[in-house]
């Protein structure tokens, strides 16, 4: 039950458990945890280590643990890499365009790319075009995906997750006037002694939005695979992602062998963590600047935009809570923070699974968040 100090407290435990009463638990389940962030302790919890699926609340895990891992400062980058020699205007020899699995570019980007390389000086290619995509493993699709649903295919060199990068890359390049004696379009790793000719990138910051308030699968995949990559190993794994995450776990306090950690997105249906596991990672984000402050501003805010944008308007959770939600098959989520009434800062996970009407877990988490909005500890 709650931890409970003061008789504000004990008048808030009472309206929640109230809404426990509602008719959707006669069938389904729920775990549930409110953190009071400024009095560092459990306010509220239910069946908080019950072990559920999180649906696209594992955003939250996979953001959580790259900021962790990689820094608020971290960059994707996609390289542009030659082998043999840069003499004058010609490059003898093959350009290598090193894919690092950055889910933002666009046909626009790819002419930026070039008239970075133009800029060097570079107005004739005397070798062919090689996409080096050995950053990760060469799986297409994360452990546990349903077969019949729309999923991205895990390429770490795309344009609008398409597999076109190379063919927009090289008509631009004929575009911008380089002319290719060659250019045939190939695939495999780059030599270990190329020279780097250009670099573009794409703070995180970038990635963590759309990931966040639109909640982009092929985005949180992107950062699984990049959480991955930091061990600087070729062929980066999920399973180093895993073991990342559940090293953060450990350090938390958790035991990582408790939890199934098997993609980034939430779309497996082999993830199973708990709403203990949630709020612990949101404490964690929140007393750690470099996470919190890259972190927060990403969120869905209620009644505001992303995912959240037509939920808890006009009411007190309005522009206050900021969260992740979740919605797969008999699951829906909602993970994140809020103030209450007299400025009291919370953490908060709801997950509710067996629901066969996502609506009804919505309704009941947002009654959840109103009355942790309006309500007073002090």
């Amino acid at each position: 039950m709650a931890s409970v100090t003061t008789w504000a407290q004990d008048s808030l435990a009472l309206r929640l458990d109230s809404l426990m009463s509602d008719p959707l638990f006669e069938t389904t389940q729920v775990g549930l945890m409110v953190y009071d962030l400024q009095g560092d302790s459990v306010l509220y919890q239910h069946q908080a280590r019950q072990l559920l699926r999180p649906a696209s609340t594992m955003k939250l895990v996979t953001a959580i643990t790259a900021l962790d891992r990689l820094g608020g400062d971290y960059e994707y980058k996609t390289r542009f890499c030659y082998s043999g020699t840069l003499s004058g205007a010609t490059l003898r020899g093959n350009l290598y365009v090193i894919g690092g699995f950055d889910p933002t570019l666009t046909p626009d980007d790819v002419a930026t790319m070039v008239e970075s390389i133009r800029e060097q000086g570079v107005d004739t290619i005397r070798g062919n075009l090689v996409a080096d995509r050995t950053m990760k493993e060469t799986l297409d699709y994360g452990e546990g995906w349903c077969w019949d649903d729309d999923n991205p295919m895990l390429i770490p060199l795309t344009i609008g997750r398409k597999d076109i990068f190379m063919t927009t890359f090289k008509r631009e390049l004929q575009r911008q006037g380089v002319v290719l004696v060659g250019g045939q379009l190939q695939e495999g790793p780059a030599p270990s002694n190329v020279r780097t000719l250009s670099t573009y990138r794409h703070a995180i910051d970038v990635i963590l939005e759309r990931m966040m308030k639109e909640s982009d699968n092929f985005y949180a995949e992107s950062m699984f695979y990049q959480t991955a990559a930091s061990n600087g190993r070729k062929l980066a794994k999920a399973t180093e992602a895993r073991n990342i995450t559940r090293q953060l776990i450990k350090r938390l306090g958790l035991s990582g062998e408790r939890y199934r950690i098997a993609d980034g997105s939430g779309l497996s249906l082999y993830n199973y963590v708990s709403a203990e596991l949630l709020v612990r990672l949101l404490i964690h984000a929140y007393r750690t600047p470099d996470i919190i402050n890259h972190l927060l501003p990403s969120l869905p805010i209620a009644g505001i935009d992303g995912t959240l944008k037509k939920r808890m308007i006009d009411t007190p959770a309005y522009d206050n809570v900021k969260a992740k939600t979740g919605t797969v098959t008999g699951i829906s989520s909602l993970a994140g923070y809020m103030t209450t009434a007299d400025g009291r800062p919370l953490c908060f996970a709801i997950i509710n699974q067996g629901v066969m009407r996502s609506a009804d877990a919505r309704a009941f988490q947002d009654k959840v968040c109103i009355t942790l909005c309006g309500g007073q500890l002090q």
